[in-house]
């Protein structure tokens, strides 16, 4: 290959690993980079208001895409940029955050400039962000090809973010590239057929199993393999609300959500009380559980992580779960035909009583006839995100939440970057009017390129989530009030969106079958009643008091 500068191989390699849009916001130290970025055949920039909502933005498009990156300049960029990769190392996805820096010169001699501390080093802020990277490196001329490629391999590989200082002259350095070589990963021979054995044993012996998975089988896409798993036999299937999705919930077998004792006592007995639960790729947290009431003891589990398994509290490794899926089908193959199949599911789209007022029932379950097929449906960590937890979705639907992390406003932009990942498909958000406040401004970014998502905006009066944990009456929960469908207009000179205000059902089902006919943004404020919350999140906020409570 002959000589690129580092920014262009930087480039180049991103494309590699299937990235086409960079998010950021410009500033002095990356412009002559952007330079090359706007020149790129292959890679788009993608503006946005900024660097908070730039690396929600990033972490949408990789969890559509599998990888995602970012830019941001030294210093003041990349630490408001931080709470966002942050939620993508908490929650795996892989964002290249590529940080403009000072020139080495200035570097090397402690000059003190702009966006710096002051003191003369310019490690601060690496340091910080170590904390939150799979990789970091600062590249220099003589490293810029070997270090890339190593941080973008370990990204890649961990599934989570990884961080490169690019100085300002190091960015314009000719460079030769090498061929690259994905990392060789340690053979993993004994730990399969130990694993193997294993679970021979303990699936040999079982009379009823259950099959649980969550998101990291979404981030190792796994889906068709689990798809083919569940063909052989439909076995009670579940997922965690961040999970779902992996599994198709059309498929014969699938049971519900499955948040502990905060699940209905139909789908928690289909996942616990049976012999053996296959768990793919899952991660208990509090709020998924309802603090951690899951009733599911190591010794009768055969849990899949990305690289390692246990059986019955063996522990086996190195073992990735591809191997360990791989492994495992021909053992179901063998067993399953014995397994009792789930139980069939009672109708929980009954009709409600008439009511003029949305309540959240009504809300979920009119949202439930909405969804179509393929639709990607975001719901903010709150209200929106427990409520969409008893949602069957469609075939080939996708659902992003953010419950681990649970940085509230992730959703709006996060939607940004999914729709510019996925421009064809239908994307629907679902946000309360306090998450809303913190990142609205990438409204004005969805317009500028011609994005049609399908907002609804809950707007019950503030922080409802807070308010059922501690202080239902007291003014911090309390938000100012805005007039927000005036907001798209406002955020754009030649917006062609459409807005609508409800508070009656009526209202409400009028306004969504305007909407399944139409492909406009579209912003529906949905009035609600402030202390109305969804069952599951009742039940997760009476845990969470306890344990805030001591």
């Amino acid at each position: 290959m002959t000589s690129l500068t580092v920014g262009d191989y930087l480039l180049h390699r991103l494309q590699q690993a299937g990235i086409r849009h960079l998010f950021g916001v410009p500033g002095d130290y990356n412009l002559q980079f952007l330079d090359s970025v706007i020149a790129h055949p292959a890679i788009t920039w993608v503006g946005c208001a900024n660097e908070l909502n730039a690396a929600y933005a990033a972490d949408g498009y990789g969890r559509c895409t599998g990888a995602a990156a970012l830019l941001t300049t030294f210093g003041v960029g990349e630490l408001s940029a931080m709470n966002g990769v942050a939620g993508s190392y908490a929650e795996y996805v892989p964002v290249i955050h590529i940080v403009g820096a000072p020139s080495t010169r200035a570097q090397q001699q402690g000059d003190c400039v702009h966006h710096s501390l002051g003191d003369g080093d310019f490690g601060h802020f690496l340091r910080m962000a170590q904390e939150i990277s799979a990789a970091a490196a600062v590249l220099t001329h003589e490293n810029a090809v070997a270090e890339i490629d190593r941080v973008i391999e370990e990204a890649l590989y961990q599934h989570r973010p990884g961080y490169l200082l690019l100085a300002v002259d190091v960015a314009s350095a000719r460079v030769i590239p090498a061929a690259t070589n994905a990392p060789k990963r340690a053979p993993a021979a004994d730990a399969v057929a130990a694993f193997t054995a294993a679970a021979a044993r303990m699936l040999g012996e079982a009379q009823r199993v259950s099959l649980l998975a969550d998101f990291l089988a979404s981030r190792w896409q796994v889906q068709r393999t689990l798809g083919a798993l569940r063909d052989l036999r439909a076995i009670p299937s579940a997922t965690l609300l961040m999970g779902k999705g992996v599994l198709d919930e059309q498929q014969p077998g699938y049971v519900g959500t499955y948040a502990g004792a905060g699940s209905s006592t139909a789908v928690r007995e289909a996942i616990e009380a049976v012999d053996v639960t296959l768990c793919v790729g899952v991660r208990f947290t509090d709020t998924l559980t309802a603090g951690f009431t899951q009733q599911l003891p190591a010794e009768r589990v055969i849990d899949l992580q990305p690289f390692h398994a246990t059986v019955g509290g063996e522990h086996f490794a190195p073992l990735t779960l591809h191997q360990a899926l791989e492994a495992l089908l021909p053992i179901y193959q063998r067993h399953c035909a014995r397994w009792p199949l789930a139980a069939p599911t009672a109708d929980e789209d009954a009709p409600l009583p008439a009511a003029a007022v949305i309540s959240q029932c009504h809300f979920w379950q009119a949202m439930q006839r909405f969804l179509q097929p393929g639709d990607i449906i975001l719901a903010d960590q709150g209200t929106a995100a427990f409520g969409a937890a008893a949602l069957r979705l469609p075939q080939a639907a996708q659902l992003l939440v953010q419950p681990l992390w649970g940085s509230i406003g992730y959703t709006l932009p996060a939607a940004f970057g999914a729709q510019t990942a996925q421009p064809e498909r239908r994307v629907i958000l679902i946000i309360g009017d306090g998450s809303a406040q913190l990142t609205i401004q990438e409204l004005g970014s969805m317009q500028r390129d011609g994005q049609q998502p399908i907002i609804f905006l809950l707007n019950n009066d503030g922080y409802t989530v807070e308010r059922a944990i501690h202080g239902a009456e007291q003014r911090y929960n309390d938000i100012a009030q805005w007039n927000w469908t005036a907001l798209p207009q406002a955020m754009s000179c030649n917006s062609a969106a459409q807005s609508w205000r409800v508070s009656e059902t009526a209202q409400l089902a009028a306004v969504m079958t305007q909407l399944a006919a139409s492909r406009r943004l579209s912003l529906v404020e949905v009035v609600m009643e402030k202390q109305d919350l969804p069952p599951l999140l009742r039940t997760v906020t009476a845990a969470l008091h306890q344990r805030n409570s001591g």
